[in-house]
């Protein structure tokens, strides 16, 4: 169709398996599963029951931070689709695409979500327009708590946060790909390599 713009739309980096077919800015499929660890099993299948099997014009797929394995999971699939389809792929992060599922935040909010080895992975976005505020960091649950003052925090692990803080608004915000059409264009484009949030624990001998 002429002047169609198409995007499939991947998010796996965190307990969701989630994909969206969205064209000329506008949502015309979605499908969104809390998994934990099945996105491998879940996710062409997913796409597959889209509107023309997800066919679009360009991908934009989840870069993390969150799950390791879902990460490359997701990645792998775009860039798959990317090169058979002979169509762009661009990345974002997980946690602005949480952030944009707090559509009536006021100011600010911090995205917090399980990181690895007992952290949780943290960022304060502000809301008008959405983008971030501070630089993404992964942090043990009390030093978390003792430097982030955002009275509302979102995402998966808000709750042990303000509960630690003793104070704020929790909300159990998830990243749905359907929300990719909140994202400003500066973030909704980035370079489809993996945002693991924290330094490798594997380092090459000194």
């Amino acid at each position: 169709m002429a002047g169609r713009n198409r995007e499939l739309v991947i998010e796996t980096a965190t307990a969701a398996c989630s994909v969206a077919l969205i064209e000329n800015g506008v949502v015309v499929a979605a499908i969104h599963e809390v998994v934990g660890r099945g996105h491998a099993e879940r996710l062409i299948p997913m796409i597959a029951e889209l509107p023309d099997g997800g066919r679009a014009d360009a991908i934009r797929v989840d870069c993390g931070p969150g799950s390791f394995t879902g990460v490359r999971v997701g990645l792998a699939a775009a860039r798959a689709f990317g090169l058979g389809w002979g169509v762009p792929v661009t990345g974002f992060s997980s946690l602005a695409l949480i952030a944009a599922d707090v559509a009536d935040a006021p100011a600010g909010v911090a995205i917090a979500i399980p990181g690895g080895h007992g952290e949780l992975f943290v960022q304060c976005y502000g809301m008008r327009p959405l983008a971030p505020s501070a630089d993404l960091v992964s942090l043990k649950p009390d030093a978390a708590a003792a430097t982030i003052t955002e009275p509302l925090v979102a995402g998966s692990a808000a709750e042990t946060l303000v509960m630690l803080r003793g104070y704020g608004e929790a909300r159990a915000a998830e990243a749905r790909a359907s929300n990719f059409i909140h994202l400003p264009a500066n973030i909704a484009a980035l370079a489809p390599s993996p945002i693991y949030g924290r330094a490798p624990d594997a380092r090459p001998p000194g």
